[in-house]
């Protein structure tokens, strides 16, 4: 059988003298968005036949336009957002989709499935909680992750020796992804994920050795208190989400009650491990 798709074709438009008048027309010929590029009215439209309506409605608005029209390759989207997403090799952990792990140690990978949550491994915050974590985790330890996503972070606790991790998340739809990501690890009898507010909860499961928390700042600095109720003795909290440019006012928050015991920066992100005084 024959593919009846259509194939979606650029339309390039330089206007001329006429530039409102040529983008209304390709507005009224039915395009739905139209980029400006320098002096140039670029859109993408399914098929040469609505493409060539285009050309007749922009030339009939701006005599002096120039028009070039390009078929794109057929490409199959649903699988071409696929090649973005890369193996992330984190110390002694790697993080990776489904498609790419096969040859890779299942005790030393972390396999996420991409969905609606936050964290795949393809953030900068994200790497640099599991770079901080592999410093200061020990076997056995317990851990709290707030905000925990797609559970990647819960997950490298587990692999990294934690015997029991809560992971804690407040959006519902996350949730899903987040207890199939466990199970597809292997990591279930030590990872719960749990709905919920992170403040509120975070009492419930202490007292734990290690807390993740890859949220805003603004969060962050919020939960401080709770974090330090919660954490045993000597341990340990990873903040990130933080961007760059706030390393300084978030470390003169945290300074009274508590000391930064090691710091990760990556394109415009900051995390740190911070420990009580």
């Amino acid at each position: 059988m024959s593919d009846e798709r259509e194939a979606w074709v650029t339309v390039r438009v330089s206007p001329g003298s006429n530039r409102d008048a040529v983008m209304t027309a390709m507005f009224n010929a039915g395009v739905q968005g139209i980029e400006e590029v320098g002096d140039a009215l670029v859109t993408h439209v399914s098929g040469q036949t609505f493409a060539n309506d285009v050309v007749c409605a922009v030339m009939s608005a701006s005599a002096d336009a120039r028009v070039e029209t390009t078929p794109l390759p057929n490409v199959d989207w649903s699988e071409r957002w696929k090649l973005g997403i890369h193996v992330q090799s984190l110390g002694a952990l790697s993080v990776a989709p489904p498609w790419l792990s096969a040859d890779l140690d299942p005790a030393r990978t972390i396999v996420i499935e991409p969905a609606m949550a936050f964290g795949t491994g393809e953030h900068a915050t994200t790497r640099g909680v599991i770079r901080l974590l592999q410093r200061v985790i020990r076997p056995g330890d317990r851990v709290a992750d707030l905000g925990t996503g797609s559970a990647v972070l819960a997950i490298a606790a587990a692999k990294l020796g934690a015997r029991r991790v809560a992971a804690i998340e407040i959006d519902h739809d996350a949730i899903g992804n987040a207890e199939e990501n466990a199970a597809r690890n292997g990591v279930t009898d030590r990872v719960t994920i749990i709905e919920g507010d992170a403040a509120a909860l975070l009492p419930l499961v202490a007292p734990v050795e290690i807390i993740t928390a890859n949220i805003i700042s603004s969060v962050l600095l919020e939960l401080l208190p709770a974090l330090e109720r919660a954490l045993v003795p000597g341990g340990h909290a990873i903040l990130s989400g933080i961007l760059l440019a706030e390393r300084d006012d978030m470390s003169r928050a945290v300074q009274p009650g508590w000391r930064i015991e090691a710091e990760d920066e990556e394109d415009a992100w900051w995390s740190a491990t911070i420990a009580r005084r």
